[in-house]
């Protein structure tokens, strides 16, 4: 029997994007990324608990049978007891990027504007 390869919190972290994904549950190590596109509750799950401890959220969904038994096709290793986990840093991205890009729309300022400005023009040529 061969001898189990052992992974540090600090080595799974880097395995964090979609096209590189592993996810730790119950302190085993699942290289999961050929199985990103196949989640039937899609990848962005993965993505969010991928590369880190996923044991809680995992049982959470109350996984069937046939995908605990899936895992066993993914599994490269167990992690190394003596490692700490790590903070691993977010590589979600969103269709929208509310951080550059204005807020609101801009007619709730030019329809009041051009009505004030109609009604200064009709004021002051019907006084004339």
């Amino acid at each position: 029997m061969s001898e189990v390869k052992l992974f540090s919190y600090e080595e799974i972290a880097k395995h964090n994007k979609v096209e590189d994904l592993w996810m730790v549950i119950h302190n085993k190590v699942y290289d999961i990324t050929r199985f990103v596109d196949e989640h039937p509750g899609g990848e962005e799950v993965l993505v969010d608990e991928g590369a880190k401890d996923a044991t809680g959220p995992f049982e959470d969904v109350g996984h069937s049978s046939d995908a605990r038994e899936l895992l066993k096709e993914y599994y490269i290793g167990d992690v190394d007891p003596s490692s700490m986990p790590v903070k691993v840093p977010s590589n979600t991205t969103t269709t929208s990027s509310t951080a550059n890009e204005p807020q609101g729309n801009a007619l709730r300022i030019l329809i009041p504007l051009l009505l004030l400005i109609a009604f200064a023009y009709y004021r002051f040529t019907t006084s004339a």
